[in-house]
């Protein structure tokens, strides 16, 4: 039996992803008395008229199965402190025990949540679609919290750092 070539198409698009900076999200849910959550930078705004947002998961996380059957879901938006929990929930530490680190609570539908983070998305899961190794998932947000400092932790070329921002007033700046 020939082994399956190799795909240059594929190393090619890891090899420019590491170029993309994005900031670190945490995606956390419920389901039968169990909590997952998992890092993620596949995350993107998708319409503000309804407020949604999109997720991307492989079908292989044990969060997969809780959002393939509905359950609501929550955007953890991560500070630059909050590296540790980053990497608990990228697989350093697995169910529960990610959970060790930071200010986790449940929300009124127990849904987990991060509530120092810089934002939290908290979205009734709308279903989506699959491609490929993963499932696109559609939250319409029912509510956001927002910390007042914009602080992200950012994942580029394999590195959790944060973002230096000039002190000031933000919206002069644009």
């Amino acid at each position: 039996m020939v082994a399956d070539a190799p795909n240059p198409l594929k190393s090619d698009m890891i090899l420019a992803l590491r170029r993309f900076a994005r900031t670190v999200m945490v995606i956390s849910c419920a389901h039968q008395g169990e909590r997952f959550a998992m890092s993620a930078t596949a995350v993107s705004e998708v319409s503000v008229e309804p407020p949604s947002m999109l997720i991307c998961i492989n079908r292989g996380t044990k969060i997969f199965p809780a959002l393939s059957v509905g359950e609501r879901f929550c955007i953890n938006m991560l500070h630059a402190g909050q590296a540790d929990i980053a990497r608990n929930c990228g697989g350093l530490l697995s169910g529960e025990h990610r959970f060790s680190a930071g200010n986790w609570t449940d929300d009124a539908y127990q849904t987990p949540y991060l509530r120092d983070a810089q934002a939290n998305f908290f979205c009734e899961n709308k279903g989506g679609n699959s491609i490929g190794t993963h499932d696109i998932f559609i939250g319409e947000i029912s509510t956001i919290n927002i910390m007042d400092r914009v602080d992200p932790l950012i994942y580029v070329d394999g590195i959790y750092q944060p973002i230096i921002l000039p002190s000031g007033d933000y919206d002069e700046q644009i």
